[in-house]
C-alpha cells in the first residue's frame, strides 16, 4: 500500500498554466536539447520581397520602354519611305528606274526630280536643287530610303 499512498500524495510543483500536452504547438523550445524558434522580422521579410520585386518589375517594364522605342522608329522609317515613295511617284523621271539600282530625289521648288546624279556628283557650281533623299529601287516597286540628309 505505500506505493498507492506515495502517488496519491504526490503534488506536481509545476503549475498546470505552464505545461502542455502537445509540447510540438508551443512557440518556443519545450527541453534542453530543442533548436531555438526565433521569431521572424516580419517587416524586414516583407521590405526585401518587395525590393526584389520592384527591381524585377522595373527590368521589364525598361524591356518593354526599350520595345516600344524601336517599334517608333521602325514606325518612323516606314513612314519616311512612304512619304519618299509618293513623292517620287509624283515626281518627273525621265528614265526607266531599274531594281537595285540607286538615285536622287531633288526638289526644285515646284516639282520634285528623280536623277540618277548624286548631291555630290554635281560639279563646281554644285547641285542646283535641294536635296530630299538618296533611294534605291527594290524588288517589289517600293523605295528604301538610303540617306536623307544632304551632304555639305
Amino acid at each position: 500500500m505505500s506505493e498507492e499512498q506515495s502517488k496519491e500524495e504526490f503534488i506536481n510543483p509545476i503549475d498546470d498554466d505552464h505545461i502542455t500536452e502537445n509540447p510540438n504547438t508551443l512557440t518556443y523550445g519545450h527541453h534542453r536539447g530543442s533548436l531555438p524558434i526565433v521569431p521572424t522580422k516580419e517587416g524586414d521579410i516583407k521590405s526585401k520581397s518587395l525590393s526584389a520585386m520592384e527591381h524585377q518589375t522595373d527590368i521589364q517594364l525598361l524591356q518593354i520602354k526599350e520595345q516600344m522605342a524601336l517599334l517608333a522608329e521602325q514606325a518612323q522609317k516606314i513612314q519616311k519611305r512612304v512619304d519618299v515613295s509618293q513623292q517620287i511617284y509624283s515626281a518627273k523621271v525621265r528614265f526607266e528606274p531599274l531594281i537595285n539600282h540607286v538615285y536622287h530625289l531633288y526638289n526644285n521648288g515646284e516639282e520634285s526630280l528623280l536623277v540618277m546624279v548624286g548631291p555630290d556628283d554635281w560639279g563646281r557650281k554644285g547641285c542646283p536643287y535641294e536635296f530630299v533623299a538618296s533611294v534605291r529601287l527594290l524588288a517589289d516597286h517600293t523605295w528604301d530610303v538610303l540617306d536623307d540628309e544632304p551632304i555639305s
